[in-house]
């Protein structure tokens, strides 16, 4: 939509961005914290490249300083691609947890957010869920990071700060 109404735009186009006080990141470490057994969705089996959100404000600033006139769309993933079960350990493996995962069929999270979307603040939605449902990688046939100068930082570099601010 974007390219019709703009046809020389450039966009940035994030993998699931994570910081200090996000909706990711922080949310997934505070219920390692509190859950001695983790509901994972699906199998675990969904890829994330998760990247820092700085990385990503560096990257607009440095695609709108470009020289660039033609349309040009960037990709920003994280350095490293995990499965959604990789991400979770790594997270628990930098905060000093051990949780269980325990694999949860995605038909139980839509009938779960289904439920919980009638609630004020529901804790998952629909929404959520489909979105758990798709791997989240850049592809490596398009610019990102790398292009624009930038060496992205990984979830556990940036782990310990955010560890050390909460």
């Amino acid at each position: 939509m974007v390219r019709t109404a703009f046809a020389d735009a450039t966009i940035i186009r994030p993998a699931v961005m994570f910081g200090p006080d996000d909706a990711f990141l922080t949310i997934v470490l505070k219920l390692l914290r509190r859950l001695p057994i983790y509901p994972m969705f699906g199998r675990g089996l969904t890829r994330l490249q998760p990247a820092y959100v700085g990385d990503v404000a560096e990257a607009t600033a440095r695609a709108l300083q470009g020289t660039e006139t033609h349309a040009i769309t960037y990709e920003c993933g994280g350095p490293r691609v995990y499965s959604y079960k990789e991400f979770l350990r790594a997270v628990a493996h930098e905060a000093g947890l051990k949780p269980k995962l325990i694999p949860i069929p995605f038909a139980a999270w839509h009938a779960l957010a289904w439920f919980a979307e009638m609630l004020p603040s529901p804790p998952v939605t629909r929404n959520q869920v489909e979105l758990m449902q798709v791997d989240n990688v850049s592809s490596p046939q398009m610019p990102g990071f790398g292009e624009l100068g930038i060496s992205p930082y990984s979830v556990e570099e940036m782990l310990q700060e955010i560890l050390w601010d909460h």
